[in-house]
């Protein structure tokens, strides 16, 4: 997909001031910063409006993007980065009131985790209360979260002097370009612990693995695809910053009988062809137990029945979906003489043509489904 105009992404002109780059950025930034927005699009966003920063408030940066655009044959100025760039919300006014450099030991969010979840139909269309396990990080309980054993302190990183970064320069045909990597000796922290000083249970980490039991209440009406978010499940934040949050997202089975659509949802309802001819009143399984329906005389094959309210609760509470019941007749396998005879009689008095013998047989689903949903 090829990239938007660092200036369309920036909403500005290609006239625009040093302060008018920065104060749109300044906006976008604090609207899809990852810490404040859980959209789905938001960290790509996020990404994207901090590349076309880092292009157009770099003076060399941007003359070589309005000669070359994105097809600048010196790559590589850096860019938007991956989410494990993205700090705290307050590493967003450090850009601009602390010189651009960010305060390694200011608090930051944990990361968010996400757990799929198997739900048979049944339980996806009523919703239920249930425990799960996740395997995630906890603060030390033995250094609380510092590294260190009892009396020790972390120590001044000695590569980027507390900084968290480093810069790389690099020379190139338009001259020497500056870099800015994460400190990979303090991982961005800015200190390190000695060997003798690091915490016995947690190693120097400051977090332990464990399984942590959860409590879930899943909605009534979820579907495949859907998550629900559970706030402050995620992984322990750093230096006194927020948990991040748990994502559970939901995949259904499907049913032998129930075909869902939306918060519709379809089945088959074989019924005879004296049933078809003469009409009938039929037992229907629905989500909520059985329902009389009646079958007008002369019903056709694959003729469709609405029961309204007989659907799929919404997830968002916006009332409940339908069920569209779909008549298959159907044509027994083995007749006796005498029922072949009577049906010869029957076409002959009728003067259509005897029809093939055919086979489909949906009485088995149809008990099954009455049996669980009664």
């Amino acid at each position: 997909m090829s990239k938007r105009d660092f200036y369309d992404v920036l909403g500005v002109d290609q006239n625009a001031s040093e302060q008018e780059i920065k104060k749109a950025y300044r906006k976008l930034a604090r609207e899809y910063h990852p810490d404040v927005n859980k959209a789905d699009d938001a960290e790509e966003k996020f990404k994207e409006v901090k590349e076309a920063y880092d292009t157009l408030s770099d003076s060399q940066k941007r003359a070589h993007y309005d000669q070359f655009g994105h097809q600048d044959p010196n790559q590589g100025f850096g860019g938007a980065g991956g989410a494990g760039d993205f700090g705290g919300f307050g590493d967003i006014f450090d850009m601009f009131f602390g010189g651009g450099r960010r305060d390694p030991n200011a608090p930051r969010q944990g990361s968010d985790l996400q757990y799929t979840m198997n739900l048979d139909f049944k339980e996806a269309v009523f919703g239920k209360e249930t425990d799960i396990e996740i395997p995630k990080e906890e603060t030390c309980s033995d250094c609380s979260g510092s590294g260190t054993k009892s009396g020790a302190s972390p120590e001044t990183c000695s590569e980027c002097k507390g900084a968290g970064q480093l810069n790389v320069e690099q020379n190139t045909p338009f001259g020497r370009v500056v870099n800015r990597r994460v400190c990979t000796k303090c991982q961005g922290t800015g200190q390190t612990v000695k060997e003798s000083d690091k915490c016995a249970k947690c190693g120097g980490k400051g977090k332990v693995k464990k399984r942590k039991k959860i409590h879930i209440k899943i909605p009534a009406g979820v579907d495949t695809g859907q998550q629900i978010r559970v706030s402050g499940q995620g992984e322990p934040g750093e230096r006194g910053g927020p948990p991040g949050d748990l994502y559970v997202v939901f995949n259904v089975k499907s049913h032998e009988f129930f075909k869902r659509d939306g918060d519709d949802i379809h089945c088959e309802m074989p019924i005879t062809f004296p049933q078809a001819a003469l009409g009938d009143e039929v037992e229907v399984p629905t989500l909520n137990g059985k329902v009389k329906l009646k079958i007008p005389a002369g019903t056709q094959n694959a003729t469709h029945f609405r029961l309204r309210g007989k659907g799929v609760p919404n997830v968002h509470g916006m009332g409940q979906g339908d069920q569209h019941v779909q008549i298959k007749v159907v044509v027994p396998k083995v007749l006796s003489d005498k029922q072949k005879d009577l049906l010869r009689e029957f076409n002959d008095e009728s003067g259509d043509e005897m029809p093939d013998e055919q086979s489909q047989n949906f009485f088995e689903k149809v008990k099954r489904a009455l049996k669980n949903f009664s």
